[in-house]
């Protein structure tokens, strides 16, 4: 089975998530280190969603180029 970008990205993402998840179930504080790894992991989760809806916006734009064609 061949992976495509969207599907690798959305694997990462899945991953990040669950994460995230993990960190937010931990019964004691977050340590700073902790913390700024969850606020890293956030910003690549918005970075990864974002190339995301880049590759809907192009597979839609090429889909109606070839219904115009």
């Amino acid at each position: 089975m061949m992976t495509t970008p969207d599907s690798a990205i959305k694997d990462e993402v899945h991953l990040l998530i669950k994460v995230q998840v993990e960190t937010f179930r931990q019964p004691e504080p977050l340590t700073p280190s902790q913390l700024r790894d969850f606020h890293r992991r956030s910003e690549k989760i918005s970075t990864l969603c974002h190339e995301l809806d880049e590759i809907g916006t192009r597979g839609v734009i090429e889909r109606q180029r070839k219904r115009a064609a």
